[in-house]
């Protein structure tokens, strides 16, 4: 990107893709530095006990190596498949980069998968290797059968009970050489394969090729404000296994030489993310709408931490105007919402520092990337209209396919449009708004309603923590709208409250928006990447 540009027009007039012949996400995420500024921090990791280990270029080189030799000698090949089951630490990136330089094709596993969920993606894949902790190791005993091409399981803890044989990953390491050739390998080339959410239906496996960091490069530098900027690091709370984790924070900083600082988390804390913003000065962060509606929750975060952020880019879900404005005034700088999808990431954008920001909206086209608000058969929709947000192909951010199914990848397009099944509007400005998925969309009275506009008033009111709106199936209107709410801290839920929420939606919304229905609930049912999973709050209405 160029930081020099002063508007958008000119960013977008002066963009130009530059794909080389020959790529490889782990040359570019660590050899290019190892060789160029070999001492230079790639990875500040916090350990459990709260001691921090560092890790320069160089070192990830060598170990990267070592682990690509380890793979080899188990019979790991080009083009194979290698499951990573780690939370956020130094070996989860040591394997993706051994992976990659040895052509082989990571898959990414959330260490919150149960054993269903974790033995469908090994069998769907065809893994034939899984690096993974004493916990994963746990639930791999626990398989009835073992998945047929598994043929080797690494851990980097000691087994503890029935768990399967498993190779000391750090032994297996030590042994190893430090010198290894990366495979010479084309941006085509496949190289990960991310699993979708699986919020409508079983998860998908998109495959990635190399391109895919090549084309995040923009839809990262865009939210951050030009990054790299002197003196910035990155965090971010998601999990690696997760595009946002993977593409949005980890792998794109490396490679443009951005520190990354890893931190090992069983469940999300807000006053521990403000407290690790502190520690480490962190001055970039791609944090999800839920964690920052948590974040929110925190009384003067400005006054009780000393905090560095220059940017924060927020990402999966609609962050609302609410958050929105909740950062300027408390932590004083503009969120920057992007939007993409685990098959075609980053296309839509804001940068605040170039006048691209707008409340309640996504942003716009990242420059490289062309999106439109498209009808079912594939024609652009004029300003105001709701409809699909698409990207067209070819686009290098864009997946090869889901793996192993021919039908569903050429169903995901009409034409040269890749359809998201999201619902959206573009305004005159060319700014993009998101509605809602297909199956979120709420018919009621003849009227369509995005869930995201009923969930940032719900937040809004001062008892709520956060909230999910549905539509419950209703004879006389087609659907109502039901709303799920977490309530905060010392709230306790009555009649009265209910009414008063009620009341506080219709006033700021509309009759026909506000939730006729409303429950209560300790917490939302969330898939591992902080969505919340609306067929389940469906099946509860």
């Amino acid at each position: 990107m160029l930081p020099e540009a002063q508007n958008y027009d000119a960013l977008i007039d002066r963009f130009d893709w530059q794909i080389p012949d020959r790529y490889n996400i782990g040359v570019a995420c660590c050899d290019h530095w190892a060789e160029r500024d070999p001492d230079r921090i790639a990875l500040r990791h916090k350990r459990p006990d709260g001691t921090v280990e560092d890790f320069n270029y160089r070192a990830l080189k060598e170990r990267s190596n070592r682990f690509a030799n380890v793979l080899r000698a188990a019979g790991v090949e080009r083009g194979d498949r290698v499951a990573i089951l780690l939370p956020q630490s130094p070996e989860t990136l040591i394997a993706h980069l051994a992976t990659y330089k040895l052509g082989a094709i990571a898959v990414p596993l959330a260490s919150l998968f149960g054993i269903d969920a974790l033995r469908y993606r090994l069998e769907d894949s065809g893994a034939r290797a899984i690096v993974t902790t004493a916990a994963g190791l746990a639930k791999l005993a626990r398989f009835k059968t073992w998945p047929e091409t598994l043929a080797t399981v690494f851990s980097i803890e000691p087994a503890d009970g029935d768990a399967p044989h498993a190779v000391d990953f750090h032994a297996a390491c030590a042994a190893a050489s430090p010198e290894f050739a990366p495979v010479d390998t084309g941006p085509d080339d496949p190289a990960l394969i991310i699993y979708t959410s699986g919020t409508t239906g079983p998860p998908k496996g998109a495959l990635h090729a190399h391109r895919v960091l090549l084309g995040h490069l923009p839809g990262v530098e865009l939210p951050h404000e030009f990054l790299p900027q002197p003196g910035d690091i990155m965090w971010t709370p998601a999990d690696w296994a997760w595009a946002g984790g993977l593409l949005n924070a980890l792998l794109p900083a490396l490679s443009l030489g951005v520190p990354v600082v890893a931190c090992r988390y069983e469940k999300f804390d807000p006053e521990q993310a403000y407290d690790l913003l502190a520690e480490f000065g962190i001055r970039n962060a791609f944090i999800p709408p839920t964690a920052l509606r948590i974040m929110r929750g925190v009384e003067s975060p400005q006054d009780r931490w000393d905090l560095k952020l220059r940017t924060i880019g927020s990402g999966g879900e609609a962050l609302g105007r609410e958050v929105y404005d909740w950062a300027r005034e408390t932590l004083g700088l503009t969120i920057n919402e992007f939007y993409g999808q685990t098959e075609a990431n980053l296309v839509l954008s804001s940068c605040a520092a170039i006048g691209v920001s707008k409340p309640g909206a996504i942003g716009k086209p990242v420059p490289g990337h062309t999106v439109a608000v498209i009808d079912g058969d594939g024609n652009p929709l004029p300003a105001g209209e709701i409809g699909q947000i698409a990207v067209r192909r070819p686009d290098p951010v864009m997946f090869l396919e889901y793996w192993g199914q021919p039908q569903a990848t050429a169903d995901k397009f009409v034409g040269d449009w890749m359809k998201t099944g999201d619902q959206g509007t573009l305004d005159a400005d060319g700014y993009v708004s998101f509605v809602g998925r297909d199956d979120d969309v709420i018919t009621s009275s003849g009227y369509r309603i995005g869930p995201g506009e009923i969930e940032d008033c719900l937040i809004a009111h001062p008892a709520v923590a956060l909230a999910a709106a549905i539509g419950k199936p209703d004879p006389v209107r087609t659907e109502i709208v039901k709303a799920f709410i977490v309530p905060r801290d010392g709230v306790v839920p009555s009649q009265d409250l209910i009414d008063d929420i009620q009341a506080f939606v219709r006033d700021r919304l509309s009759a026909h928006e506000y939730p006729r229905e409303i429950v209560f609930l300790e917490e939302l049912p969330m898939t591992t990447t902080g969505k919340v999973i609306r067929r389940l709050l469906r099946e509860l209405a």
